[in-house]
């Protein structure tokens, strides 16, 4: 059974951007024969603050951002699902129109069977939401507190949401720190509280917005083992977006790859990776690496992709990413390149391709260009 269905949902954005005005032009058209003081002939200074005045509040024209382009998704329950995209790809945008914050400019989306749009109560009342880059707790209130005010808000019985909240705690092991303020608690327990409070309602279905931007290593990984208990041992759903790829590799079941507001590749992360299994890639850090450095890589002989990425720009450090049919056989090209550059190899590895790799493949661009 679909636990979210999406049917060509896309999600427009209109902005109006104020066109820069002037004594000539289309500005001075728009003020022509208004007056002040000065009279007719516009040369005392009420009659100049009368056309400026008209030109500054000109009607902006209007600017249109297509963020998501008629994706198409079908989740099944159970089951673990990755948006897997650079900034700006429309991730946040979907998990936004799914739990009801956007209204999508066309299209049609159900959660837990709910429309979006014409079911938005019944849709509310069967997620659980982690939004990025969201204040989602109160830091002068305790984490039991937190959970207190937001049973509330819930309409859960008192007696019901004593028991809830010690059950939850417990699950996300901040049973022993539930009465401390929560400016006290590390990023890490901050994030795990802001999940407590996602399941507080005991959802099927739960919409996490990159849940672990942010986080030192260790309290990510804790945060990733959170998420396959929630999934494996409590049964949720789960959808959620990332750019790191090694996130989406190992929680998701599948992952759906977007650019540009679309759907451009949807599989398991095994299998996606097997798309380009028949390249190699070559991982290189260089210091002092030229500027044109990928550009020469890349007029190599069976080099098929090179992205550049600058690690630390102060000693010209850069990661390199060469994708090759036969990786160990172009590897002497790269490194005689590299050193008429007079860059200076730091690190060199041929490895299997990553989902960063097959993002490369798709689009020609690093993960996080």
């Amino acid at each position: 059974m679909s636990a979210i269905t999406t049917e060509k949902l896309t999600k427009r954005f209109i902005s109006r951007k104020r066109a820069a005005t002037g004594a000539s032009g289309s500005a001075g058209a728009d003020t022509a024969g208004v007056h002040g003081n000065g009279g007719p002939s516009g040369n005392g200074a009420g009659g100049r603050g009368a056309s400026g005045l008209l030109g500054r509040f000109r009607r902006p024209a209007k600017s249109e951002t297509l963020a998501v382009d008629a994706i198409d998704l079908d989740l099944r329950e159970g089951e673990i699902f990755g948006l897997l995209g650079p900034n700006g790809a429309g991730k946040t945008t979907t998990i936004r129109m799914l739990c009801t914050l956007l209204e999508p400019t066309s299209g049609r989306a159900t959660v837990a069977g709910y429309d979006v749009v014409k079911e938005a109560d019944k849709v509310r009342a069967s997620i659980g939401v982690v939004l990025s880059g969201e204040r989602a707790v109160y830091w002068k209130l305790t984490g039991r507190e937190n959970l207190q005010y937001y049973a509330a808000l819930y309409h859960i019985p008192p007696a019901a949401a004593r028991k809830r909240i010690a059950e939850i705690l417990a699950v996300v092991n901040l049973a022993d720190r539930a009465d401390e303020f929560v400016e006290r608690y590390s990023s890490g327990m901050k994030q795990r509280l802001t999940l407590a409070k996602g399941l507080l309602n005991n959802p099927p279905v739960l919409l996490l917005d990159e849940p672990t931007i942010g986080l030192d290593p260790q309290s990510a990984r804790n945060i990733r083992e959170f998420i396959l208990c929630l999934n494996k041992e409590h049964g949720k759903t789960v959808i959620l977006t990332t750019h790191y790829m090694e996130e989406a590799d190992q929680l998701c079941d599948r992952v759906g790859i977007i650019d540009h507001g679309r759907i451009i590749a949807l599989d398991s992360p095994k299998v996606l990776k097997s798309r380009i299994k028949e390249e190699d890639v070559v991982e290189v850090e260089v210091k002092n690496a030229a500027p044109d450095l990928a550009r020469r890589i890349r007029s190599i002989e069976q080099v098929n992709q090179v992205t550049a990425q600058v690690t630390d720009p102060t000693v010209g450090a850069a990661a390199l990413r060469v994708h090759a049919q036969d990786g160990r056989k172009v590897l002497p090209s790269v490194l005689a390149q590299i050193a008429a550059a007079d860059g200076v190899v730091q690190f060199v590895k041929v490895s299997e391709p990553t989902l960063e790799d097959v993002f490369i493949s798709l689009t020609g661009k690093a993960l996080r260009d």
